[in-house]
């Protein structure tokens, strides 16, 4: 059974989630401020986490940089009541592996849990994946770049996967996306960019210069070689 920790100053949403998730066959604990979802995580780490942008005692965002740090391979989904695109994209720079905004339908939370839970299972991968000055290991969801380790998101991993499998060659925006965010794209649906920008920022150029993941019109992304 898989366990998430839901982070949400709102209690009544709190146990509508939690009876829904808990009927769908999730284990959940709910926290309503970041020192006490800070002591839960403390204690035990779950499968994945749900977590508000607005909290009483702090930015959900800033949270959410703590966890990337001290658990980066930790599935993390976003909620919020705004649903400001700026909230979006933050969240995304972060390592927000999802994002919903409130009022959320609990059918498409559990639908997204599931997808980035599925993500989160040892895939059928190499050990390590080489190519040039970078080095791959999918099982520690950690790039070696030169001298240099990278730890990655889960979405990051899945993404640099399934670009590495085909070096030179564009994958669909589509496929990648099922591929590392478990689900299609939505018109306007910027997560899947995001989530390639991060990757750019955290791998840098070639030894040369040149960028390691470029956009073709049209086509998808590609790893260059």
């Amino acid at each position: 059974m898989s366990e998430l920790l839901l982070i949400d100053d709102d209690q009544e949403l709190c146990e509508l989630l939690v009876s829904w998730l808990s009927q769908e066959g999730f284990q959940v604990r709910a926290c309503h401020d970041g020192g006490s979802a800070r002591a839960a995580l403390a204690e035990r780490t779950p499968s994945a986490v749900v977590l508000d942008v607005m909290l009483p005692d702090g930015s959900g965002l800033s949270l959410l940089k703590q966890l990337r740090s001290d658990y980066p391979d930790l599935p993390v989904l976003m909620l919020s009541a705004r649903g400001e695109p700026l909230d979006r994209i933050l969240g995304l720079e972060l390592g927000a592996d999802d994002y919903l905004a409130k009022p959320c339908d609990p059918r498409e939370l559990t639908a997204r849990l599931r997808a980035v839970l599925r993500r989160s299972l040892p895939a059928a991968t190499p050990s390590q994946q080489a190519l040039g000055d970078l080095t791959y290991s999918p099982a520690r969801g950690v790039a070696t770049v030169g001298d240099h380790e990278v730890s990655l998101t889960l979405s990051e991993s899945r993404l640099l996967e399934a670009l590495l499998r085909h070096p030179g060659e564009p994958v669909d925006k589509q496929e990648l996306a099922q591929l590392a965010l478990g689900r299609k794209l939505t018109l306007y649906d910027r997560s899947l960019d995001m989530h390639v920008s991060n990757l750019r920022k955290k791998l840098g150029p070639h030894p040369d210069g040149r960028p390691r993941i470029l956009a073709l019109r049209s086509r998808g992304y590609y790893y260059s070689v």
